[in-house]
C-alpha cells in the first residue's frame, strides 16, 4: 500500500493486528435546504442547531450514463497506491507544499473527459469564474480500509473553492474544527413530534439572531463534528468557513462500496492576475484547460 508515517489501512495493518477503532459518530448533520448543522437524534446535541456556511451541494450533477463512462475512462489509466488505503490519479503540477515550490514539467493538463464536467459547473452560481488548474481522482474500497484523515487543503497554491464530484456510492464528509473558540447553538422547535420545515427553521434562526441570549447554548468548537451526506453523483463545493475553518475527512466506516471522487482545485490569489506569480499561474491554467492530460 502507500501508507506512510502514522497512517495505515487494512492491507498494512494485517490480519493479526486489530483494526484501529472507528472514529466517533458525527454529532451534527448538515441540512442543504437550510444551511444549518442540526444535532443528531439520540445524541447530546439533539434539538439544537447552528448556521454552517460555505457549503454548496447539488445532487444528480451528472447522469448514470455519464458516471459509467467517466469511471470506465479513469480505469483505463493506472491507479497509484496512496495513503490510508486509497488509490489516486493526479492531474496537476508537482508541488512541494512545505517549501512552496512547484514544477510543471510533467503536467499536461486535465483529462479530456473533464471538459464536459467543467463546462457543466458554470451552471452553479457559486462557481462563477471557477477555472480548475488541478484534478485529483481518489479511489476508495472498503476491503482496503480506505479513508482520509481530517485536514485542510493547502491555501498557498489552491484557492477559495474546492469542488468534488462523488461517484459510484454515497458517503459522508465529516467536518471538524480545532479552534479554541465556541459555537452558539439555538434550539429547534418541534410541532406534533416533527421538526420544523426548512422555512420554519430559517424563521426561527432569524428570530434567534436578532433576539437576546435566552435559549442560546455555547459549546467548544472542538466538541462539534458535522456530517455532510454525499449522494451518488452529487457535486460538493467547500468555500469560506467550510474551506478555511473546518477540516474535512472521510471515515473508514463510511466506505461500504467502491467510491470514486474527482476533486478540482483553482489557483490562489498569488497565482491569479495581479498576484506575485501571475505569469506562472497563467501558464498552468493554459496547460490545465487544454484537456489533454495524463496522470502524473
Amino acid at each position: 500500500c502507500g501508507c506512510k508515517g502514522i497512517r495505515s489501512c487494512l492491507l498494512c495493518e494485517g490480519p493479526a493486528q486489530a483494526a484501529p477503532p472507528p472514529q466517533g459518530e458525527d454529532n451534527f448533520t448538515y441540512c442543504p435546504a437550510t444551511g444549518l448543522a442540526k444535532g443528531n437524534e439520540h445524541l447530546e446535541f439533539a434539538g439544537w442547531a447552528f448556521p454552517f456556511p460555505g457549503v454548496f451541494l447539488t445532487e444528480g450533477f451528472i447522469s448514470e450514463e455519464e458516471e459509467s463512462e467517466i469511471v470506465e475512462l479513469m480505469d483505463q489509466d493506472d491507479w497509484k497506491p496512496s495513503q490510508s488505503g486509497r488509490k489516486k490519479q493526479d492531474y496537476g503540477p508537482k508541488v512541494n507544499f512545505k517549501k512552496q515550490r512547484l514544477k510543471a514539467g510533467s503536467f499536461t493538463g486535465l483529462p479530456s473527459f473533464s471538459r464536459k464536467i467543467v463546462a457543466q459547473m458554470k451552471a452553479c452560481s457559486v462557481l462563477g469564474g471557477f477555472f480548475p488548474v488541478e484534478q485529483c481522482n481518489l479511489d476508495y474500497l472498503p476491503e482496503r480500509g480506505s479513508a482520509i484523515d481530517p485536514h485542510f487543503d493547502d491555501w498557498w497554491l489552491w484557492g477559495e473553492r474546492l469542488v468534488s464530484l462523488n461517484l459510484l456510492s454515497e458517503t459522508v464528509l465529516s467536518m471538524s474544527c480545532d479552534s479554541d473558540d465556541s459555537i452558539q447553538l439555538f434550539p429547534t422547535s418541534k410541532k406534533e413530534g416533527r421538526e420544523l420545515s426548512p422555512s420554519g427553521c430559517l424563521r426561527e434562526l432569524s428570530a434567534w439572531q436578532t433576539g437576546g441570549a435566552e435559549g442560546r447554548r455555547l459549546v467548544p468548537s472542538r466538541e462539534v463534528t458535522v456530517a455532510i451526506p454525499l449522494a451518488r453523483r452529487s457535486l460538493l463545493v467547500l468555500h469560506g468557513e467550510a474551506r478555511y475553518r473546518w477540516k474535512h475527512a472521510i471515515q473508514r466506516q463510511h466506505i461500504r462500496q467502491r467510491r470514486v471522487c474527482l476533486t478540482f482545485r483553482e489557483l490562489s490569489a498569488e497565482f491569479r492576475p495581479g498576484g506575485r506569480h501571475e505569469q506562472l499561474g497563467r501558464e498552468l491554467l493554459q496547460t490545465a484547460l487544454s484537456f489533454q492530460g495524463r496522470p502524473v
